[in-house]
């Protein structure tokens, strides 16, 4: 790279370091990281192990950012002491110094950014995924089955874990319904970047004549809440169905009425489980599920109040579409929301989604 090049990459990175120190509120996080450094030391600390263990984790995930930013900040100022030796000695060693420590800090700084995405109240957690087939039978079970391949490809790339709680068949291909639980550190924030409606356009397999079709499916996504939330259930406001469960292998098979589908009265809520096999642990597993999704449904009518106090128009995203799958007559992969592209959609169905969330991960901030 050119001197002024790097000098005009310096002098926006400065900027943007300090814009970090006061957007995560880098003190605020310190004198935290302090204090729940003085609670672990306690002698009863470990009395209440799942308690410590949550107090540990939100610990360790502020000091991560905390020391990310200090390595920032850190490397930064012996960039800027590099620069000016080499601006005023003209030494090729020199140069070629400050070339490749400005590659490693832009790498370091991309990988920090990808980080302060990840920072909201529920990003942390586990992720329900629910994958609906829209309109078009056969065609758009095969495209809700495709996207369920998908999810299951980019949680193994991430090195996350896939539960499958409910599973149900399509007719003749494909999926009517599933609904899958992904574990792993900061899931739901990768994933809630999927929730909206997928679109595919292809030549049809099941068309003899060959023509081109468009295929739609829903993909809804909230965090999996558990002890954290207290959402009062009254007995009276539940239907509880029982059913033989089936799915995709015989893993998912039982011989006796497992499967728990439990619908919520008041709103209409229903949700199934059948991964389990007891009908009591799939009960459990349904409630923890039924609390999740009434807690993300107030948060996004809550959402919705306050963007109508502020005369805010936004296109509600359950019924949006948020993303294309061309594969005929061209190859492309476009997010509406952020504008990403890209041409290989294979790769995107293979699990390559990084690149597309974290588009518009960062379209949501600027």
């Amino acid at each position: 790279m050119e001197l002024y090049e790097i000098r005009n990459g310096l002098e926006k990175d400065h900027l943007q370091i300090t814009e970090f120190e006061t957007s995560l509120k880098i003190a605020d996080k310190q004198r935290e990281v302090l204090r729940l450094t003085d609670v672990s030391m306690q002698e009863d600390f470990w009395n209440d192990p799942q308690k410590a263990k949550k107090t540990l984790d939100e610990m360790n995930a502020m000091k991560k950012i905390v020391d990310q930013y200090e390595d920032l900040k850190h490397s930064l100022e012996n960039l800027w002491e590099t620069y000016e030796l080499v601006k005023e000695e003209d030494d090729s060693d020199l140069k070629e110094l400050l070339d490749e420590d400005y590659l490693s800090f832009s790498q370091a700084y991309e990988a920090f950014e990808k980080e302060t995405l990840l920072a909201g109240p529920y990003d942390r957690l586990n992720a329900i995924l629910e994958i609906h087939p829209g309109a078009g039978g056969t065609e758009s079970q095969d495209w809700a089955n495709m996207l369920f391949r998908m999810y299951t490809r980019y949680a193994e790339k991430k090195g996350y874990q896939v539960e499958v709680l409910d599973y149900l068949d399509g007719e003749e291909a494909g999926i009517k319904s599933v609904t899958i639980l992904v574990k792993g550190y900061n899931a739901y924030g990768h994933l809630k970047a999927e929730r909206g409606v997928h679109r595919l356009v292809r030549i049809s397999p099941f068309d003899a004549n060959k023509r081109r079709h468009t295929s739609f499916a829903s993909v809804d996504v909230m965090p999996e809440f558990n002890e954290d939330i207290d959402i009062e259930i009254r007995s009276e406001d539940l239907r509880i169905d029982t059913y033989r469960a089936s799915g995709a292998g015989g893993q998912h098979i039982n011989k006796t009425d497992s499967a728990v589908r439990l619908t919520h009265l008041p709103t209409g809520i229903v949700v199934s489980c059948q991964s389990q096999r007891s009908q009591i642990q799939n009960r459990e597993q349904a409630m923890i599920m039924l609390k999740s999704k009434l807690y993300s449904e107030a948060l996004r009518q809550q959402q919705e109040k306050l963007d109508e106090i502020r005369g805010e128009q936004k296109e509600i995203a359950w019924g949006s579409q948020i993303r294309s799958y061309v594969f005929h007559p061209y190859a492309l992969v476009k997010d509406v929301r952020s504008g990403y592209e890209t041409g290989n959609p294979q790769a995107v169905m293979d699990g390559d989604l990084d690149a597309l969330i974290y588009a518009y991960l960062k379209s949501t901030v600027n």
